[in-house]
């Protein structure tokens, strides 16, 4: 996307939310600068009507003088109340144009499939809503009013000086040659840098992110150096970015200043030998006045030019930044072409009506080509045909899967690191979808369903918890935002949470931060367990959900998840194999292949993989 796209694609962003205030803006720009250049005006008639030699005796006709100053003076105070005007509505602009891209960016990441998130580190995520929109805030609020009352400014200028003296104005224009080519050569290297500067400061929010959520894993592996080390690779790579694009752009300035005094030099050396020879061939005469008046005219034109080779590189930054979170919102958001809903609904006859009274099912409603409607009860029926996966096309993680989950059953993934436990809730869930074979959710192609019907039937308590700021009942309660206190009390009872959360300062309503700060890590895997529970979900996946819970509490979880399991199909994936001795079927997977299945004694009495990974004598690698 290059610079002139974002802009296309940024102004109509802009002009559609603001069309009122962005005219109003244009209109008070334009007043402002005539004012402006009335005030320049004014000093050709002060000095050639009432100072020079000559007509010294002017000065005491107030009635022409004073008149004249009041004009001008009402005018240069319009041309104040303008400039406040414009800039308290860019502001407005700025900051509700900004609020929008916020919104609209924070909406467009719920859609995103969960890939783009493994694939981007949070920091750089985040950089998005800080360091990307403020580089947008400068260019919008500062950055584009100036440029516009430049260009405003310098075509009226240009016009007063033409009719001035064309013959000074050619010596403004050769100068104006020189410091375009000297703003090209300079902007095009700064606005490589800054651009660059953007990026490299995504990827360094995104490192910092990272150190400081691993900062205890750092410090126990002693791992402080090399962490420093890292870090000052990615800084010297923003250091360098960030002083070249300024570099460039603070030697800019000096340079368009100096040649701004050698032209105010050149103009009176060539106007005094104008008015000197009396050659003029103009529109007016020229005189002392004039030509002061040109002199600073020139001074006009040639500063906002100056000014914008300054701004540039304010919106360069700015398109960097705009750029990055257009692309951002270009992201296909996770597609979804299911057709079959999950309803909660009592059966009429043939079909069922929805409705949430205690004797509704949850049931599949699956709509055909033909204009009739089939109704599934919804059972937790899971089966894998065939199934191939990749991450990436290059290599498959898991290869020709074949498993079957009846209704009711416990299924418990056991394997090594990487060997496909997880990959495969994944895809039951639509996290991710399959390359080859087929899923099959209580006979209904798993493609078909839509995926937040798919996951409004899945109940999934992963092994790194999450909770969210707001009270202990509000984070139970986000598997079911409707459900009632007695609910939230049930669930955690059911999860074995109510009597820790009855002990904290305000029970329910204790207020976390932080992910749960201050809560042990057992303590929080009891209240996502607890969230879970709450939805009641027909399917349970619980991703090693006990890994980080002590023994005792983990044998008082197991007894309350015992309890939630029945009656519902659940996938189990643990290291620790005590916790999967109950389990209807334990499939030992090894390098993306179901490699054994079976109950825990079957697996023991076959004495395979199974067996020797249960007595210790083997590990998967």
């Amino acid at each position: 996307m290059n610079k002139s796209s974002v802009v296309r694609r940024l102004v109509p962003y802009i002009w559609r939310h603001y069309k009122v205030q962005i005219v109003i803006v244009l209109f008070c720009i334009l007043l402002s600068c005539i004012a402006n250049l009335a005030s320049t005006f004014f000093i050709s008639i002060l000095i050639d009507g009432f100072i020079t030699p000559g007509t010294k005796t002017h000065i005491l006709n107030y009635d022409e003088f004073i008149p004249t100053l009041i004009g001008f003076g009402i005018l240069y105070f319009a041309g104040v109340l303008a400039t406040l005007c414009y800039s308290k509505l860019m502001v407005v602009i700025c900051q509700g144009s900004l609020k929008n891209l916020r919104d609209d960016v924070f909406s467009h990441m719920q859609t995103l499939p969960v890939s783009f998130f493994d694939w981007n580190t949070h920091g750089n995520l985040m950089s998005y809503y800080t360091n990307d929109v403020e580089a947008m805030r400068q260019m919008i609020s500062m950055s584009v009013p100036q440029l516009i009352s430049s260009v405003f400014t310098v075509i009226g200028v240009f016009a007063i000086m033409v009719y001035y003296s064309w013959i000074l104005t050619i010596v403004v224009l050769l100068i104006l040659v020189v410091m375009i080519w000297i703003i090209k050569t300079i902007g095009l290297k700064s606005t490589r840098f800054f651009i660059e500067k953007q990026r490299v400061l995504g990827i360094t929010n995104g490192y910092i992110e990272e150190m400081i959520e691993g900062q205890k894993v750092i410090k126990v592996f002693c791992h402080e150096e090399k962490a420093v080390v890292d870090f000052d690779k990615i800084n010297d790579r923003l250091e360098n970015a960030d002083r070249n694009a300024n570099v460039f752009a603070s030697i800019l300035m000096p340079i368009m200043n100096n040649i701004g005094f050698a032209t105010y030099a050149i103009l009176a050396l060539v106007g005094g030998i104008l008015i000197t020879f009396n050659i003029s061939l103009s529109f007016v005469t020229l005189t002392p006045g004039v030509l002061v008046s040109f002199i600073m005219f020139s001074r006009s034109f040639i500063n906002p030019i100056a000014q914008s080779s300054q701004q540039m590189n304010s919106i360069a930054m700015g398109l960097a930044g705009t750029r990055r979170v257009f692309e951002l919102l270009d992201k296909e958001s996770e597609v979804d072409e299911g057709y079959v809903t999950l309803i909660h609904g009592v059966k009429e006859g043939e079909h069922y009506v929805e409705s949430n009274s205690k004797d509704a099912v949850w049931v599949w409603r699956h709509p055909h080509q033909d204009g009739t409607v089939t109704y599934t009860p919804l059972k937790g029926d899971v089966r894998f045909y065939d199934v191939d996966f990749a991450y990436r096309p290059d290599k498959l993680i898991l290869k020709n899967v074949s498993l079957y989950a009846k209704p009711g059953q416990k299924i418990a993934f056991v394997g090594a690191t990487g060997a496909g436990k997880t990959t495969i809730t994944n895809l039951i869930n639509r996290f991710y979808d399959i390359a080859d074979g087929k899923i099959r959710y209580d006979d209904i192609n798993i493609n078909k369903i839509k995926k937040a019907d798919l996951r409004r039937s899945l109940g999934i308590v992963l092994q790194d918890t999450h909770l969210f700021t707001g009270t202990i009942a509000d984070n139970i309660r986000y598997g079911k935002p409707e459900a009632t206190m007695d609910e939230v009390i049930a669930a955690a009872k059911l999860s074995n949470a109510d009597s820790f959360i009855r002990h904290l300062p305000n029970g329910y309503d204790t207020y976390i931060t932080g992910d749960g700060e201050g809560l042990s890590q057992g303590e929080r895997q009891l209240i996502a367990i607890a969230r879970a529970a709450i939805c009641n979900p027909p399917v349970l996946i619980l991703d090693e959900a006990t890994s980080s819970i002590d023994t005792r509490t983990e044998k008082i979880i197991q007894e309350a998840m015992d309890k939630l399991m029945a009656g519902r199909t659940v996938f189990v994936i643990a290291h620790r194999l005590s916790t999967v001795r109950n389990s209807d079927a334990i499939m030992v997977l090894d390098h993306g292949k179901i490699i054994e299945r079976g109950t825990h004694d079957e697996l023991i009495n076959s004495k395979g993989v199974y067996y020797q990974l249960y007595t210790g004598a083997f590990e998967l690698e």
